[in-house]
C-alpha cells in the first residue's frame, strides 16, 4: 500500500464514501486538470493532474481494504483511466493546437496501448498465466503505462518550450510498448502455425487404430 493511502482511505470512509466515487472524484479532477491546461494554467493542470492520480492510486486500495471489490469496480477504473489520459490530450491540443498531428497521434496510439493490453491480459489470465498485479481487470504489461504517462504530461507542463521534442518522442514510446507488446502476445502465445487443427480438418483425417469406436456387441 502506498504511504500516502492510509489518511486517504480514512477519510474516503469517513465520509461514507465507495471506491467508485473515489474512481469518479479522479475522473472529475482530471477534468479539470485538462480544463486549466486549455486554459494556459500549466502549474494549476500540473496539480491537479496529480491529486486525479492520487484518487486513481487508491481506489483499488481501498476496494481491497474495505472488500468492496466487484468487477464492475474494475471496468469503471480502466475506463475512466483513459477518459482522462484522453481529455488531457485534447486539453493539450486546445493550447498548443500548432502540435496537431502529434495530438491526434496520441489518442489513436493510446486506443491500440489498451486494446492490446487488454487482449494479452486476457489471454494470459485464459492460459492460467501468472499476474504482474492486483488489477481487477488484468493487463499485458508494456513500457507506456499509467505511470509514464503520468510523468510524460508532467514533463509537457514543465517544459512547454520543448514539446516539438517531448511529444514525438512520447510518440514513439507508445508506438514501441505496442509493438513490443505484439511481438511478446506472438511469442507466448504461439505463432499460427502452432494452432490446433481446425476441426474440419480433424473429423477429415484418419481416425487411429487406439481411437476406433468401441464395438457394441449383441446381445446374447
Amino acid at each position: 500500500m502506498p504511504r500516502f493511502a492510509g489518511p486517504l482511505l480514512a477519510i474516503y470512509t469517513r465520509l461514507g464514501w465507495t471506491p467508485n466515487h473515489v474512481s469518479a472524484l479522479g475522473f472529475g479532477i482530471a477534468l479539470a486538470a485538462s480544463f486549466a491546461v486549455a486554459m494556459g494554467h500549466e502549474w494549476v493542470a500540473l496539480t491537479l493532474w496529480w491529486v486525479s492520480r492520487a484518487a486513481d492510486g487508491t481506489d483499488g486500495v481501498f476496494a481491497r481494504a474495505t472488500g468492496q471489490e466487484s468487477d464492475f469496480g474494475a471496468y469503471l477504473d480502466i475506463v475512466l483511466d483513459m477518459a482522462a489520459y484522453g481529455a488531457m490530450v485534447l486539453g493539450f491540443a486546445v493550447a498548443w493546437p500548432a502540435l496537431h498531428l502529434e495530438w491526434m497521434l496520441m489518442l489513436f496510439l493510446y486506443i491500440l496501448c489498451i486494446a492490446s493490453a487488454l487482449a494479452l491480459g486476457m489471454q494470459e489470465a485464459k492460459r492460467a498465466l501468472p499476474a504482474r498485479d492486483d488489477r481487477g481487470l488484468r493487463l499485458g504489461a508494456g513500457l507506456a503505462e499509467g505511470g509514464e504517462t503520468g510523468i510524460a504530461y508532467s514533463i509537457f507542463l514543465v517544459f512547454p518550450a520543448q514539446l516539438a521534442l517531448t511529444t514525438p518522442l512520447w510518440v514513439a514510446i507508445l508506438a514501441i510498448t505496442i509493438v513490443a507488446r505484439s511481438i511478446l502476445a506472438y511469442r507466448w502465445l504461439g505463432a499460427p502455425e502452432s494452432l490446433a487443427e481446425a476441426p474440419s480438418e480433424r473429423e477429415s483425417s484418419p481416425r487411429p487404430a487406439s481411437e476406433s469406436p468401441p464395438r457394441i456387441l449383441p446381445d446374447e
